[in-house]
């Protein structure tokens, strides 16, 4: 399935033109040839907005979902996107994916908060593993922090993703786990990982780029530099279906002994 990473931060604070940067992305995204158009932790609304990320939440089926729907269905692309998702009194950082046909297929609402600003404006959510099937790969969802704790993405492949699409806000100094903590994941859960990520600076945080869609065999398929950029790669489940026969890993495991962890 090829899939295309939209590496930029938009227009923080507005939705309007974070809708047409997204949809402007979603037409080159299928004139390469993409299924899927992954965009980065909340990129509907800015990341470091402050308080408006609660001013600007919206429920999962809200007027941006229809939004982002219309505009899958318009350019048939699949849309995975981060937000900030009202629910009740509580604000979740949020990623959703809408189908090609414009069906909402998943929400995940990230599980980790990073620091003090995640803590002060979001509430953690409490289902780790959301999954959809898409274009016969298993599309499973997680949010930047996330993906830094090997039990989430174990728990993903344990559940079968084939496909763990994770938008990330990702900062310096941090470009180590782009850089090699993502291929990682990949390879030792026998996976496809596409770590799509924000870009620049946006108020105290300098956002490093760097996306990559990893494979199975810890390879990035595409990388992205440290500027704005759409950059396409496939996951050929072929390929994953063949490295899961070759690699021991999550047959080799020993649960029994592993009781201590939790």
């Amino acid at each position: 399935m090829r899939t295309a990473l939209l590496q930029s931060s938009g227009r923080p604070g507005s939705i309007v033109e974070n809708l047409k940067v997204l949809d402007e992305a979603a037409a080159r995204a299928a004139a390469g040839g993409a299924a899927l158009l992954a965009a980065p932790e909340m990129f509907l609304t800015g990341y470091a907005i402050g308080d408006d990320i609660a001013r600007l939440a919206e429920p999962a089926d809200g007027d941006s979902a229809d939004a982002i729907a219309e505009i899958a269905a318009r350019h048939g692309v699949a849309v995975a996107y981060g937000y900030p998702e009202r629910a009740g009194d509580s604000v979740h950082n949020a990623a959703q994916l809408i189908s090609a046909d414009g069906t909402r297929l998943a929400n995940y609402r990230k599980t980790h908060l990073f620091g003090c600003f995640e803590r002060e404006h979001f509430t953690p959510g409490e289902q780790l593993i959301v999954q959809a099937e898409l274009n016969g790969l298993t599309v499973g969802l997680l949010v930047c922090y996330d993906v830094e704790f090997p039990e989430n993405v174990r728990a993903h492949a344990l559940a079968g993703t084939d496909l763990l699409v994770v938008p990330t806000a990702q900062m310096h100094p941090f470009e180590f786990v782009a850089e090699s903590m993502i291929p990682v994941r990949a390879f030792e859960n026998q996976m496809y990982v596409a770590y799509v990520n924000r870009v620049g600076q946006e108020g105290e945080f300098e956002f490093v780029g760097l996306s990559a869609l990893a494979g199975p065999d810890g390879v990035a398929r595409a990388r992205a530099g440290r500027a704005e950029q759409l950059v396409f790669a496939d996951a050929d489940p072929a390929f994953l279906a063949a490295s899961r026969e070759a690699n021991p890993y999550l047959r080799d495991r020993r649960p029994g002994l592993y009781r201590p962890l939790v």
